[in-house]
């Protein structure tokens, strides 16, 4: 290895000596290019390739906008909805804002960003409410452990990774990565240990370490002594012919801690008790344990082993409740829950399709608070409850599943009837029943919500589109707000079927909504295409309406549901009707 003295090698001397190496390595059978060896319009090219995948965030959501959102699939939560939306939301606003500011004067000094200190016990929705959060604002989002992080120049993680794993989850656009969402979890396990004698390289070296990210810095994109980084610099240097240096400013990167924070109660209660107002002494169950997170100042985090400059880059502050066994089954009867919309694709992997009964729910609800791990719990409940049918299931001839009361209770008995020679007709009765009820559950939920979908979707829900999301819903493995989107997309392209008609037969038809809702049904429950309807269409009413148009001059024409059906009738009725109006 060459020592520090010698002089720094020219990007030729580097060839040379990698050129060299490749043909020790693989003979004749590797070359480098030289820069000066390419094309400039290549080098251009690509320069300007890169300069297109760049783009802004188009943001304009407003913050009830995105609680109403978050209700769909998060239970309870109600505060912590509140805050993180509004804060978030005016956090992509201003920047909107500030970007437009600044480009007619100069940019304002003392922003200061609304980083958020989430604080709750585990299981409760941290991690996937910023999930859902990031997902809507189309933002890149990553994720990090606090604790696999160390202060930079020490072994460990570098905290400065994360903005880089933000750039590769932007697909290389630093503009996209610049206005982006880091989300660190376990952060209450980096406060410092009281008593620790030297540096704590894990603890108090990682908040020291996250500081200038958190506020504003530059993060080189090239990371020093990484083989990769330095080839990726000279793979650039090949195709442009200049060396450049990439970092990312992170002053609009949204930093979202999150912690259990469970030894910090006592140090909140002591705090009340001490200044005497009462208050501490009546703390004493379980649920008023984790009311008092509520009440938590800064001093309170600092005493607990968070650098003061930390705290104060972390102002905005949501405490997560703790989730009760009813919100538990609140979650699992919810038509947008994450745990059984996965259990049901775990089935649909062998081509079995599953019901979950509500008794079930209430069940397996209870399993699941007792394992005193959140949410978390009622996955290790369900996991625990099927996986005997899992397996046995597939090698059957069984491709429905209902998941009833008795199935939770008494599983054996119950696969023992599955493999009798009247299991199959038992499970059916019960599946039709489950399927019945899901759709009740799902009508029943869209009518509640109807018009927030109708706004969101841009689609008028009357009871009959209700009845077919909740129909396409029971046929698919999908959320309800994905549901109403394909319902919207058939409404779209029916809609298309009017142009298409004019433009053809230079016939102007007006499809009515019952029309439409019976085209749409026939597009959900079966293989007909619009290809093949509009082809059905025009073999049914072009030459009877042209026939109308050119005795009458008339040349708009409502199509209705009963027309669609009997066309025969609806062109005679309609020449009729011009016959009468021509005597």
């Amino acid at each position: 290895m060459k020592n520090m003295n010698e002089k720094i090698l020219n990007p030729k001397e580097i060839e040379k000596e990698i050129s060299e190496f490749l043909t020790k390595k693989f003979g004749d059978n590797v070359k480098v290019i030289s820069p000066s060896s390419l094309p400039q319009q290549l080098a251009s090219e690509d320069s300007a390739e890169h300069k297109s995948k760049t783009r802004e965030i188009d943001f304009d959501l407003k913050p009830k906008d995105l609680v109403d959102y978050l209700d769909q699939y998060i239970i309870k939560q109600d505060q912590a909805k509140a805050i993180l939306s509004t804060k978030i939301c005016t956090h992509f606003n201003r920047i909107k804002m500030l970007r437009k500011f600044s480009e007619h004067s100069n940019e304002m000094v003392g922003s200061i960003k609304n980083n958020v200190l989430m604080m709750g016990p585990t299981g409760v929705g941290k991690t996937y409410m910023i999930r859902l959060i990031a997902k809507k604002l189309g933002v890149p989002f990553i994720k990090g452990d606090a604790t696999k992080f160390s202060e930079t120049g020490y072994v460990g993680g570098d905290v400065e990774d994360l903005v880089r794993d933000l750039v590769r989850e932007a697909d290389g656009d630093i503009e996209l990565a610049q206005n982006g969402i880091i989300y660190v979890d376990e952060i209450d396990k980096i406060a410092s240990s009281h008593g620790l004698v030297g540096a704590d390289v894990s603890r108090t070296g990682v908040q020291r370490a996250l500081l200038k990210p958190m506020e504003e810095t530059d993060v080189e994109l090239k990371v020093p002594h990484d083989p990769i980084s330095m080839f990726q610099e000279i793979e650039r240097f090949r195709k442009t012919g200049k060396r450049e240096s990439r970092s990312v400013n992170t002053k609009n990167i949204l930093f979202i801690m999150s912690g259990a924070f469970s030894e910090l109660n006592e140090i909140i209660r002591k705090r009340i008790v001490d200044k005497g107002i009462g208050f501490g002494s009546t703390i004493v169950t379980g649920s008023e344990k984790e009311d008092i997170l509520k009440h938590a100042r800064s001093e309170d985090l600092i005493k607990y082993g968070f650098e003061s400059e930390f705290v104060g880059r972390l102002p905005v502050r949501a405490v997560f409740e703790r989730l009760t066994e009813k919100d538990m089954f609140d979650i699992l009867i919810s038509p947008n829950n994450p745990i059984i919309l996965g259990k049901k694709l775990d089935f649909a992997a062998y081509g079995i399709e599953i019901k979950f009964d509500g008794e079930a729910l209430r069940l397996l609800a209870k399993e699941g608070y007792d394992e005193n791990t959140g949410a978390r719990g009622l996955v290790s409940a369900i996991e625990r409850a099927l996986m005997e049918f899992e397996k046995m299931l597939p090698s059957s001839l069984h491709k429905i599943f209902p998941v009833t009361e008795a199935v939770i209770k008494n599983p054996e008995k119950i696969q023992n009837a599955i493999l009798s020679s009247d299991g199959m007709h038992r499970l059916d009765e019960d599946f039709q029943r489950l399927a019945h009820e899901e759709k009740a559950l799902v009508k029943d939920y869209v009518q509640k919500n109807d018009q927030r979908f109708a706004d969101k979707y841009g689609l008028t829900l009357t009871p009959s589109r209700i009845e077919m999301v909740a129909n396409f819903y029971s046929k698919h493995i999908m959320d309800v707000g994905n549901a109403i989107r394909n319902i919207k997309h058939y409404y779209d392209e029916i809609k298309k079927i009017e142009l298409y008609f004019f433009k053809n037969h230079d016939i102007n038809i007006v499809l009515e909504e019952d029309a439409i809702d019976f085209i749409i049904e026939q597009f959900s429950t079966s293989s007909v295409g619009i290809e093949d309807f509009f082809e059905q269409l025009s073999k049914d009413f072009e030459l009877g309406l042209k026939l109308v148009r050119d005795k009458s001059g008339k040349n708009r024409f409502f199509i209705t549901k009963k027309a669609l059906l009997d066309p025969e009738n609806y062109l005679g009725e309609l020449v009729k009707s011009e016959l009468r109006m021509n005597i």
